[in-house]
């Protein structure tokens, strides 16, 4: 792509700009906020005006509940070729896309899985979606030619592509991001509630949970309205968990002890769930080294070059958290990092640069890659 609008300089289109200009992509910025149009541009996100002719692709990054007024309004005015939005609901964008759109075919609903719990231009990273998948939901009218215009910017972006139906992706996000979401707030809305000085003794467990309760409450609550349905089937799990846990906790303070070891089984099992849960989340982000492309590096024993390592290669892009350690031979440590592949050339020449001992395995791509909007490829 040569040249891409984006409608909406918060913390998503602003990061969608930067990718596309670090890629050498001309950037056409609009925002009703005229400051935040102003400051993305500031960061050198792009230009504040209309381009002269249509451009490749249109992203508009606005609440879910806009999408759809806002591709009628750019399709009447002729800004791009195709279209695409970010916004964290597909199912509503698509129906209206299909009853407002003077072009449904042009359309295809996107999400870039990845986000901060800050919002505005000021947040943005031109880093924030490598690695991540970008979700791409093509309705039964979306031409061949407006999702490979989609897949290109998500590649750009150093996303990862991954095509499905909006009512499955709006079913998945309820549960992995939208509840996850509410429960946070509902967390740090207690301490508003709880004992004078109770957040003294505040821990880093308490952090993690109510980290992203930050986020845009006017931008949440569109969102949540947007995917209502799915959510509450969802919290109505969650909440018949909820009253399972109450009854098991008053059990545990009663006097019958069957009620007691009822109790007692009810919160072992509701905790091995978790510890299940977290499991899934790590299998399906390929965290162990040995799952998918990982980067080898030999380093001497003993030396104190091991911290060294772990550090260098964290700051390069590797998983330095959940690295494998083993024995390669009288004095050396063979660490092996799982990364992800479009980052593993940059973390074994980064490595290497260093003086490491560093090379790619397991299907990391370590050379350059081709030019393919639509899937990076190797050349060997």
């Amino acid at each position: 792509m040569r040249a891409i609008a984006v409608i909406g300089t918060g913390l998503i289109g602003t990061s969608v700009a930067l990718a596309a200009r670090r890629r050498g992509v001309t950037v056409f910025l609009s925002d009703r906020d005229r400051v935040a149009a102003r400051t993305a541009a500031a960061l050198g996100a792009g230009r504040i005006r209309p381009p002269a002719v249509p451009v490749d692709l249109a992203v508009l990054a606005v609440p879910p509940s806009q999408v759809g007024a806002v591709l009628a309004e750019q399709q009447a005015r002729g800004l791009a070729h195709c279209y695409t939005d970010v916004a964290s609901v597909k199912a509503l964008p698509e129906r209206t896309a299909l009853s407002l759109a003077p072009d449904p075919s042009s359309y295809v609903g996107g999400h870039p899985l990845a986000g901060r719990e800050r919002s505005g231009p000021l947040a943005a990273r031109a880093e924030l979606f490598e690695g991540r998948p970008w979700a791409l939901t093509p309705s039964s009218l979306t031409s061949a030619t407006a999702l490979r215009r989609a897949r290109e910017l998500a590649v750009l972006c150093g996303a990862v592509p991954v095509v499905t139906e909006s009512a499955s992706h709006d079913e998945a996000v309820a549960l992995t991001s939208h509840v996850p979401h509410l429960l946070a707030s509902l967390m740090a809305a207690r301490l508003s509630a709880g004992p004078a000085g109770a957040t003294r003794f505040a821990g880093q467990g308490l952090r993690d949970v109510t980290r992203i309760a930050a986020g845009d409450p006017g931008l949440w609550g569109d969102i949540l309205r947007s995917n209502a349905v799915a959510v509450t089937e969802v919290i109505r799990e969650v909440h018949a968990d909820l009253a399972r846990l109450v009854d098991a906790l008053e059990g545990l303070t009663g006097p019958d002890e069957s009620r007691r070891a009822h109790g007692m089984g009810t919160l072992v099992d509701l905790l091995d769930r978790g510890v299940a849960g977290l499991g899934e989340i790590r299998s399906g982000a390929r965290a162990d080294p040995a799952d998918g492309p990982r980067v080898r590096v030999a380093v001497a024993d003993g030396s104190g070059e091991l911290p060294r390592l772990l550090s260098r290669a964290a700051v390069a892009g590797a998983d330095a958290e959940r690295a494998s350690v083993e024995d390669a031979g009288p004095g050396r440590l063979a660490v092996r990092f799982g990364v992800p592949p479009h980052l593993a050339g940059r973390v074994v020449a980064a490595l290497v640069a260093d003086g490491w001992d560093a090379r790619g395995e397991n299907g990391a791509y370590t050379d350059r890659y081709e030019e393919d909007p639509v899937r990076p490829t190797v050349r060997t």
